[in-house]
């Protein structure tokens, strides 16, 4: 499958779906493709990257994943940043840890989830939670923190 057509797939599976700041879904897995492709990310990680949180949000089937026609790797990194109902983020850090390719996606992710301008536009409280939750998991993956503006 093409990258093309991954794309195609990620933004239909997300169609209708917004993020926390109510921008179309499909802003944050094009951010996220193009963070792996700029972390010099291959065809797989970036196709990873489209298909992200695609089986964690319900948009498309485990069972889609296991019979797409997409890399072994593609689909062991996809699986790898899926997180489970429950999973201690302990765990959930070191299956990323343990996949090759996986840590690269994860970081893209983190890098826009984190992103002060996205950030900026929810509430102080929320936008607290997530600020913590993000840098906990960094800090889990062994990810320095992230760049600061200057001035900041």
């Amino acid at each position: 499958m093409s990258l093309a057509e991954v794309e195609a797939i990620a933004r239909a599976a997300h169609e209708g779906q917004t993020d926390k700041a109510g921008r179309p879904y499909a802003e944050h897995l094009r951010a996220v493709a193009e963070g792996v492709r700029a972390r010099g990310g291959d065809a797989d990680q970036i196709a990873a990257a489209w298909l992200h949180d695609a089986v964690e949000d319900d948009a498309l089937t485990p069972r889609w994943l296991q019979d797409a026609p997409l890399s072994r790797r593609t689909k062991d990194i996809v699986r790898a940043v899926t997180k489970r109902p429950g999973e201690p983020p302990e765990a959930y850090a070191g299956r990323i840890l343990a996949t090759p390719g996986a840590l690269l996606v994860k970081e893209a992710d983190l890098a826009h989830n984190a992103d002060p301008a996205r950030l900026a536009a929810l509430d102080e409280p929320t936008r607290t939670r997530l600020a913590e939750k993000y840098t906990r998991m960094r800090a889990l993956l062994g990810l320095p923190a992230p760049d600061r503006p200057s001035g900041a």
